[in-house]
């Protein structure tokens, strides 16, 4: 897997998260830093889900679900529907991120510290989650200091 470290423009776009579990509601929190536009499906939600900005719409999967989606995050329970959700994804070209599957994911989420504008994102090409939140909780711990020395650097550099 490789794996391209870009940020996408996501204003106005149509972002599916399929699966109300606790997958499900981890992602869409995370989603909730960047955007109150999304749609959730599943025949059931996992208490937390309410306090979001999405429009929750709970009922069974459907391929017609993806239909305009720019990005479906897939977090269902059942390895056999997230691989149909993907190849629905594909048919419609739908980039897709299967969680807990990097093989079957045309994109992954990095740990992500964000302040205000700055958004830092750390990725470990899906192998190895863990180092990237821990590496993403030190720069937490210590942005101010990080601020500090930026903003020296930007100093010296402008002149």
């Amino acid at each position: 897997m490789n794996f391209l470290p870009i940020n996408i423009n996501i204003e106005g776009k149509k972002i599916v998260i399929v699966g109300g579990g606790r997958v499900g509601l981890h992602k869409a929190t995370i989603l909730s830093r960047f955007t109150d536009e999304a749609t959730i499906v599943s025949p059931q939600f996992k208490e937390g889900f309410e306090s979001l900005p999405f429009t929750l719409v709970q009922k069974s999967y459907e391929p017609s679900d993806l239909e305009g989606a720019l990005l479906v995050y897939v977090c269902t329970e059942n390895a056999e529907l997230n691989e149909q959700i993907k190849r629905d994804a594909e048919e419609r070209h739908v980039l897709a991120s299967v969680c807990d599957s990097p093989k079957l994911c045309d994109f992954t989420s990095p740990a992500i510290f964000k302040e205000g504008n700055l958004a830092v994102a750390v990725s470990s090409n899906a192998t190895d989650v863990r180092l990237a939140m821990r590496i993403r909780d030190s720069i937490r711990e210590n942005f101010e200091l990080i601020r500090e020395k930026a903003s020296s650097f930007v100093s010296v550099y402008k002149k």
